[in-house]
């Protein structure tokens, strides 16, 4: 099965770890659900939302495109429930593009200008 971003699916938990949960997608596909993307708010404990062998709703959030990982959330579907429709702009998720291989030449090339701004402001800070 073929997933996309934005899917809402069904799995099954297969582990817990300190950082998230693994979830059984069917047909030999795993997925991850990160401890931030377990609940709405603080997470101390996974272990308080989430257990082995339980069965969840999740919604994909990434599919690797080299590696295949799948980013799951349960958080997402939460909004959802409570009536709240999640648009592009409210949920962050921070990718990367393997083909894309710039490193840190737009922070070089911005750092002079950042550094020079900022000092304009704490020159009007420290005036006013």
């Amino acid at each position: 099965m073929a997933f996309a971003i934005g899917q809402r699916v069904t799995g099954r938990i297969t582990g817990i770890q300190p950082y998230g949960a693994f979830v059984s997608l069917g047909g030999h596909r795993q997925g991850l659900i990160h401890i931030s993307e377990c609940h709405c708010g603080y997470v101390k404990d996974i272990h308080d939302y989430l257990k082995v062998n339980q069965e969840v709703n999740v919604v994909v959030l990434d599919v690797d495109e080299y590696t295949g990982k799948i980013s799951l959330s349960i958080r997402c579907l939460e909004h959802v429930e409570h009536g709240v429709e999640l648009n592009e702009h409210q949920h962050r998720h921070y990718w990367t593009n393997h083909r894309v291989n710039i490193g840190f030449k737009p922070i070089a090339d911005h750092l002079e200008g950042w550094k020079a701004e900022a000092l304009r402001q704490l020159d009007q800070s420290q005036t006013s």
